[in-house]
């Protein structure tokens, strides 16, 4: 068993537990896709009569079958491997602020149901996680699932998350769920499935991976943008944590020793700067101060405050402030991204969260910060762009996340 596994144990306590090699195979067909013997034996180093007997051992135990033929090289077509749907089935949970998400699949991958529905986390984990559990079992019910073919949950949620424990760390808008045992509480009702909590970014990270533009892209950075500002670090296809599970809380990095205070108690940081919720203060205050007309509309239609939404709407009507609110938050996250890239070297950059309806203004002010900071052997490659799964990106990476944690290898 890997380091992380023995770092892990009650994560994985209730994972299906594989032959070192069966395991290696399966993990590469959830991380590459649909493979024949050949290239899986290519792929990991083996030898093609090594591979044929793993490959007889996990279809003999119903987890892969054999489908359609791979394109041919000029001899007889090799069938390509692939997950048995019916060996069991996951449910990805998004839960946000308001709301949740809940996605029912099979073995691979494939949604077989899904549902929305508005939920404060501000109820607290109690009244939260029993809604999500009704809506677990209702689906599992619906269609006639029962409850030990569910092998996975996985779980995305707006805070800090403890990886290792299944909890949140001080989550600034999750009053009440402050290591709160969350994983407990779900496997008390699915005391057989595998339970796994990750913050939300790092799901979204997932969800680019598995099915979006980060597909086949080794090392990424996706950073949402919305009312914080956070990223989910992929290294070698692999969602990178750190050593406690906060690995990517870029939002916290000073870009101004002057500037204001930051809901963690430090000055500047670059979410209390150039977030959703603070180009929505900024425009507020430009609002009061009657700097900006289109703005001061808004604020005087009735509303309590003025949201992201709202500078992005008034700078599509050609305001301004808005505008330039928009580009200043760009370029700070920018240049922020230029350390980044500086350090990590990643080939890609996505841009996902509420704040990404700014347009293509804010798009253009993210690459000109990074590009004006960084240097110019770490950008030959880059791209940085928007997402473009949107609200998709976190179920299906909770659906993703729930999927690998299915398996472990044996010591």
């Amino acid at each position: 068993m890997s380091q992380y596994h023995r770092q892990h144990t009650d994560l994985f306590r209730s994972s299906v537990v594989l032959p070192s090699l069966q395991y290696k195979v399966v993990d590469t067909l959830r991380t590459f896709g649909p493979h024949s013997r050949t290239d899986l034996a290519r792929r990991l180093g083996y030898s093609r009569a090594l591979m044929t007997g793993i490959v007889k051992e996990l279809i003999e135990r119903a987890i892969l079958v054999e489908g359609k033929d791979a394109e041919s090289t000029g001899g007889r077509r090799a069938r390509l491997l692939n997950f048995n749907p019916d060996f069991g089935y996951v449910l990805g949970v998004d839960l946000g602020a308001t709301s949740v998400d809940m996605t029912l699949a099979d073995f691979r991958e494939q949604c077989l149901a899904r549902f929305h529905e508005p939920l404060d986390v501000r109820l607290g984990p109690e009244a939260v996680l029993n809604r999500i559990l009704e809506i677990a079992q209702n689906t599992l019910d619906k269609h006639h699932i029962p409850n030990d073919k569910l092998l996975s949950i996985g779980i995305g949620v707006p805070g800090p998350v403890d990886f290792a424990n299944g909890i949140l760390i001080v989550p600034p808008i999750m009053p009440g769920w402050e290591r709160y045992p969350i994983r407990r509480k779900i496997q008390a009702h699915f005391p057989e499935t595998t339970v796994v909590v990750d913050n939300d970014v790092n799901v979204m990270a997932m969800g680019e991976l598995r099915t979006g533009a980060g597909q086949n892209v080794e090392n990424f950075i996706f950073v949402k943008v919305g009312t914080g500002i956070g990223a989910g670090i992929v290294v070698h296809h692999q969602i990178y944590r750190g050593s406690n599970g906060c690995a990517g809380d870029i939002g916290h990095i000073q870009v101004d020793r002057n500037g204001p205070v930051c809901h963690c108690g430090n000055v500047g940081c670059i979410e209390a700067m150039a977030s959703g919720a603070a180009m929505a203060r900024q425009a507020q205050q430009a609002a009061m101060n009657h700097e900006s007309a289109i703005l001061r509309r808004y604020f005087d239609s009735g509303i309590e405050s003025l949201t992201a939404e709202q500078v992005s709407a008034a700078a599509h009507e050609g305001d301004p402030v808005a505008l330039k609110i928009i580009q200043t938050s760009g370029t700070l996250i920018g240049e922020v991204l230029a350390g980044i890239v500086n350090f990590f070297n990643p080939s890609l950059i996505l841009i996902g969260g509420g704040v990404t309806k700014s347009g293509t203004q804010f798009l253009a002010a993210i690459r000109r910060g990074v590009l004006s900071r960084s240097l110019p052997l770490s950008t030959q490659h880059l791209r940085i762009d928007y997402s473009s799964m949107g609200d998709d990106a976190g179920i299906t990476g909770a659906i993703a996340l729930a999927a690998e944690h299915i398996f472990v290898p044996e010591p």
